[in-house]
């Protein structure tokens, strides 16, 4: 606190200095006494406003430690209602729809099983097309693959269709060796595949099966053992399978058709399903029968007639076509053409072209109904 006689023991000059220092204006032309008064004004002038300013302080501290005080408090007023969860709006009709479209399509495109009821059940069978090729053809029943599912249990879902490429090695002794080569994973609507092989001559077998999300191998059917030849030797079979009536002999023997077991039963049947004549038998005995039969027919005067049919088209270059599952040769350009008996009936022909791609299809079906009737003979003695 500045008083006026602290203030009367300065000099005017040191008054003169303070007061200038505080701003106080007329400084220069007060004296001593004026000074002294003038300093005393002002000291406790700047001393209300301190203590002002410190009341301040004083009373914003007191509030923000009251407010604090109040939030740590616990409060007597009632909740506010929470609001209600909003309730999840059911999937729309069409997001449903789409859900069960995926759910079918991936179930088709698992199940391997044949669409028609299949008169012989299980039976895989592998032909020889090449040192390089091999033509796997299957028929598997519903029954079947719903065996399968059921010893799959929970790993069903997300389970894929494969063929196990199996590589034999019989070796010199009577034991056999086999071990897995690769698994190709294949789709359902298909019972045929080829498979590329390498390192020709050796012999393989295939099976047929599910891998579930466990990675187990679930096998449902198995093959006949064949050989593929070796390149360039007089075994190698030229062009497609269309063509397979001219190669029978080589093919039914490379696939293991001489061997006596139940695999060499089934792919004779498919032959002679096929080819509609009995395979496995020498030419020569084939060529004897034959004339033996038409010997016996020709004795007397007749007439026979066999009619052939032509189903060419075309398709885009390197698309893959079917014809009643079987595989047709496509040339370069996309054209191709089969030429088959006709039997006296109906037949549907339902004809498959898939892109290379894999992605898209088309199908064709033709019906042809062959009704072939025979006349009652008339004899003529030679009178008009």
């Amino acid at each position: 606190m500045i008083t006026a006689a602290s203030l009367k023991s300065y000099t005017v000059k040191d008054l003169a200095q303070m007061a200038k220092s505080r701003g106080l204006s007329g400084w220069h032309s007060m004296r001593k006494d004026q000074l002294v008064r003038a300093l005393v004004k002002a000291g406790k002038s700047q001393s209300a406003k301190a203590q002002k300013s410190s009341a301040k302080k004083a009373s914003a501290s007191k509030a923000k430690v009251t407010t604090k005080a109040k939030a740590k408090a616990p409060s007597t007023r009632k909740p506010a209602r929470a609001k209600k969860k909003e309730l999840v709006k059911p999937t729309s009709a069409a997001a449903l729809r789409k859900i069960r479209n995926l759910h079918s399509q991936r179930e088709e495109s698992k199940d391997i099983s044949s669409h028609t009821v299949s008169e012989n059940g299980d039976r895989m069978i592998v032909m020889v097309r090449d040192p390089f090729w091999l033509h796997v053809y299957w028929e598997v029943t519903r029954q079947s693959v719903d065996r399968v599912r059921a010893a799959m249990a929970e790993h069903w879902h997300g389970a894929k269709p494969v063929l196990q490429l199996i590589e034999v090695d019989g070796g010199s002794t009577t034991s056999t060796a086999e071990r897995v080569v690769r698994e190709i994973e294949i789709h359902g609507g298909v019972k045929n595949w080829y498979i590329d092989v390498v390192d020709p001559p050796k012999s393989y077998r295939v099976l047929l099966g599910y891998v579930g999300v466990d990675e187990r191998f679930y096998p449902m059917v198995r093959s006949n053992v064949v050989t593929t030849p070796r390149p360039g030797t007089s075994d190698e079979i030229d062009g497609n399978w269309t063509g397979v009536a001219e190669n029978v002999d080589k093919i039914y023997a490379l696939s293991g058709g001489n061997q006596n077991d139940v695999a060499s039963d089934d792919l004779k049947q498919l032959f002679e399903e096929r080819l509609h004549r009995p395979v496995g038998t020498p030419l020569s005995a084939r060529i004897g029968a034959i004339a033996d039969r038409f010997s016996q027919e020709n004795q007397g005067f007749n007439l026979q007639v066999e009619v052939e049919i032509v189903i060419h088209g075309q398709t885009k270059k390197g698309s893959q076509v079917t014809l009643k599952g079987e595989p047709v040769k496509v040339n370069d350009n996309g054209a191709f053409m089969v030429k088959m008996d006709l039997p006296d009936k109906r037949q549907i022909f339902p004809i498959v072209a898939r892109s290379q791609d894999g992605v898209e299809q088309r199908t064709i079906a033709l019906a042809i109904e062959r009704n072939t009737k025979i006349m009652d003979p008339v004899t003529y003695d030679g009178h008009v």
